[in-house]
C-alpha cells in the first residue's frame, strides 16, 4: 500500500497518474524508467471507458473527480496520461489545483513534423481528442511554423480493442490496416500515437506498416516527453524522492471497473506487481 497521508515529507508523496483505462500505463511505464524512487498511485478509469466518444463536460467532470480522490490520497503532482481528458479537461485541472504540478499529454506534432521527410504526418487518435480546440489549435500552429500536413485519422474502436487485451490479434490488426492505409497511401511517412493505449499495440503497427510494404516511418510517443517534464517541475518545486530515503517506492493502483482487468495489465504490459483495488468515483 501507498503510506498513509500526511508523508514524512511533502517529497516522500506519491504522484498521481490518471487514465479512462489502462492506456496510461503507457506513461507510467516511461515516468518508472526516469523516476525510479517515486511513489505512483495509478487510477483507471474503467467503468466510464473509453472517453473517445462523450462529451467533452462528461470527461471534464470525471478529471476533476479523480484529480480530486488523488489528492485526497496525498498526491504531490498529478499527470493526466489520457490524451481526451487532456484535451477536455486539463485547464480545468490545472484551475482547481493551481499548487500541484500537474502534466498532461498531448499527440506529438512538433516531432513529428521535424521527422518528416515527405512533410506529411498521419495521426492516429480518437474522435474526441482529434476533434478538441486544443488540438486544433496545435496542429494550426505545428503546421504553420513548419509547413508540415498532418492526415487525421480517428481510430474507432481500438482503445476498447487494447483495453480487452487484444493486442496482436487478427481482428486488431484488421483494423489497424484499414485505419493506416490511406494515411500511407496519402504519403505520410510519420505517424503520431495520439492516444495513451496505442503504444500498447506498436509491434502490431510495425508489422501493418511493413505488410502494406512501406520503409522508414516514424512513429511518434510522448511517453517520454511527458516523464521528462514531471521530473523538470518535481525538481523545480524541490519535491523530487531522493532514492536515500525510507522504504522502497511503492505501486498502488485503483479502477472503478473490475480489479480482474488492471491487476493482469500491470504484469502483462509492464511486467509489474502492484496492489489494486475497486472504487466508485
Amino acid at each position: 500500500m501507498i503510506p498513509t497521508h500526511p508523508f514524512p515529507t511533502p517529497a516522500d508523496a506519491p504522484i498521481g497518474v490518471f487514465d479512462s483505462g489502462v492506456g496510461g500505463l503507457s506513461v507510467l511505464r516511461h515516468i518508472r524508467a526516469l523516476l525510479p524512487d517515486e511513489h505512483l498511485i495509478y487510477l483507471a478509469d474503467s467503468a466510464w471507458a473509453p472517453y473517445g466518444g462523450k462529451p467533452e463536460e462528461v470527461i471534464a467532470e470525471r478529471s476533476l473527480a479523480i484529480a480530486a480522490f488523488l489528492v485526497r490520497q496525498g498526491a504531490k503532482a498529478l499527470v493526466v496520461a489520457c490524451n481526451t481528458a487532456t484535451v477536455a479537461a486539463i485547464k480545468a485541472v490545472r484551475a482547481h489545483f493551481p499548487e500541484l504540478p500537474i502534466v498532461g499529454v498531448e499527440p506529438g506534432l512538433k516531432p513529428a513534423a521535424a521527422a518528416t521527410r515527405s512533410g506529411k504526418v498521419g495521426v492516429l487518435a480518437t474522435q474526441r481528442t482529434l476533434a478538441g480546440e486544443k488540438f486544433l489549435l496545435l496542429r494550426d500552429q505545428v503546421a504553420l511554423a513548419s509547413k508540415a500536413e498532418f492526415l487525421l485519422q480517428p481510430c474507432v474502436g481500438l482503445v476498447d480493442r487494447i483495453e480487452l487485451g487484444e493486442l496482436d490479434t487478427e481482428a486488431t490488426r484488421a483494423m489497424l490496416e484499414r485505419y493506416i492505409a490511406p494515411l500511407l497511401a496519402g504519403g505520410a511517412d510519420t505517424l503520431v500515437l495520439g492516444c495513451t493505449h496505442y503504444p500498447f499495440v506498436r509491434p502490431a503497427i510495425e508489422d501493418v506498416i511493413a505488410g502494406l510494404g512501406a520503409r522508414d516511418v516514424a512513429l511518434i510517443d510522448t511517453g517520454d516527453a511527458v516523464a521528462r517534464q514531471l521530473a523538470r517541475l518535481l525538481e523545480g518545486s524541490g519535491l523530487q524522492r531522493p532514492g536515500s530515503v525510507g522504504h522502497p517506492p511503492l505501486l498502488h493502483g485503483y479502477t472503478t471497473g473490475g480489479v480482474d482487468a488492471l491487476l493482469p495489465a500491470f504484469r502483462k504490459l509492464l511486467g509489474m506487481e502492484a496492489d489494486v483495488e475497486t472504487l466508485k468515483i
